[in-house]
């Protein structure tokens, strides 16, 4: 069967989009596309050579038999449109973070379990190489149960970067580096790790005074266990060198790999432990490489969750999980305070209007450009 496809909002993230969905040409086609400028519509139409209707608004597409929606838009505009289609019977795919509040998570949530289609959020981290294969390294215990879990989610801006009118401000994208940046490292550790219980945060914006959101937040994370772990989320780290760190109780293990295990000696100073390195090593060796990395191994994942039945890697309760942790970070940081675990209803950040009002507002934001000059972005990979 061919699924028809539409893309909604045509910026610089749907090209990830296009292109994938144009690697599975004999299993969907794009049929329309949707922009509040429609000319950034008709060019993408022309760039990509596609057989597509144009529109400016979403909603002449709801009755149109969509099989399947990407939205690639600002975070505040992902829950209606997404609640709008999953009503209307199609499934969706919608870009990082989910959404701008857990309520609107929950909406979409909600209308994905009422409508029985699949929803997705963007999470192309865990479709590369390094991820996987690191997921997969934990799972055979090798290293043992891990204590330390250590994320660098580091990026560099400019400061003109927050001067697009809708970045930069709670209202419209909900947040800064954490929300924006970290939220894939943020995802792929709570694949790993499972959710911590305690979150504790500070967060700051020391580069960035065209924003009212944060440039740089640390956090510290409790596991029920024990287990300690930690994340930093930044853009203005020179380099954009992104790591994540596991330490077992037997060997440390990595993305970018890396291994090092260590055993005690008679008065419990270490010595290398070369016979669990090599093993884990032969282990790492075997593991096979994916068909696919990024969005377009996700588009494939998502495709094959419709065509079969079965559920995809990522799902709405993934992609709240995420977004759950992120207001956590916000939370601690703009309360001082140690933030318990699930986050729910009536909690005072659980709604888009409760972070607008109880987040710290660091600077007014000052840029209003109304859009930048198409050019090339980077969208990160952690290195093998």
């Amino acid at each position: 069967m061919m699924l028809k496809v539409a893309i909604i909002g045509t910026g610089a993230i749907s090209n990830a989009h296009i292109n994938s969905y144009l690697h599975f040409g004999e299993r969907c086609e794009i049929v329309a596309l949707c922009d509040l400028y429609p000319d950034k519509a008709e060019a993408k139409k022309n760039e990509f050579n596609l057989n597509a209707k144009i529109v400016s608004d979403y909603k002449e597409l709801l009755h149109e038999g969509i099989d399947l929606i990407s939205i690639c838009l600002p975070p505040y505009e992902h829950a209606p449109i997404a609640v709008d289609f999953l009503n209307a019977g199609s499934h969706v795919l919608v870009e990082k973070p989910m959404a701008s509040s857990l309520e609107e998570c929950d909406l979409m949530i909600e209308a994905s379990q009422k409508s029985g289609k699949v929803l997705s959020v963007v999470a192309q981290n865990r479709f590369t190489n390094p991820i996987m294969k690191l997921k997969k390294m934990l799972d055979t215990g090798l290293a043992g149960s891990i204590l330390h879990a250590e994320v660098d989610s580091f990026w560099w801006r400019g400061h003109c970067y927050y001067d697009l009118w809708w970045r930069g401000t709670w209202e419209k994208e909900g947040g800064g580096c954490t929300l924006n940046h970290a939220v894939h490292h943020i995802d792929a550790l709570l694949w790993m790790m499972g959710r911590p219980d305690q979150v504790q945060a500070f967060m700051s914006n020391v580069a960035h005074d065209n924003a009212e959101v944060e440039d740089i937040s640390i956090a510290m994370l409790r596991y029920p266990n024990g287990a300690l772990g930690q994340i930093t989320s930044s853009v203005v780290h020179h380099g954009e060198e992104q790591q994540f760190i596991f330490q077992g109780q037997h060997a440390r293990i990595s993305a970018p790999w890396k291994i090092t295990a260590s055993s005690s000696r008679a008065n419990g100073f270490p010595e290398k432990n070369v016979e669990l390195e090599e093993q884990i090593q032969e282990v790492y060796d075997r593991l096979p490489n994916l068909s696919y990395e990024g969005h377009t191994a996700q588009i494939d994942n998502v495709l094959t969750a419709i065509e079969s039945g079965e559920p995809p890697l990522v799902d709405g309760l993934s992609g709240r999980s995420t977004l759950e942790m992120i207001t956590a970070i916000y939370k601690s940081a703009s309360t001082g305070e140690n933030v318990s675990l699930p986050l729910v209803a009536g909690d005072p950040f659980y709604t888009r209007a409760g972070v607008q009002q109880h987040a710290i507002h660091f600077y007014e934001k000052s840029g209003h450009v109304e859009n930048f000059v198409e050019q090339q972005i980077t969208i990160g990979k952690t290195k093998e």
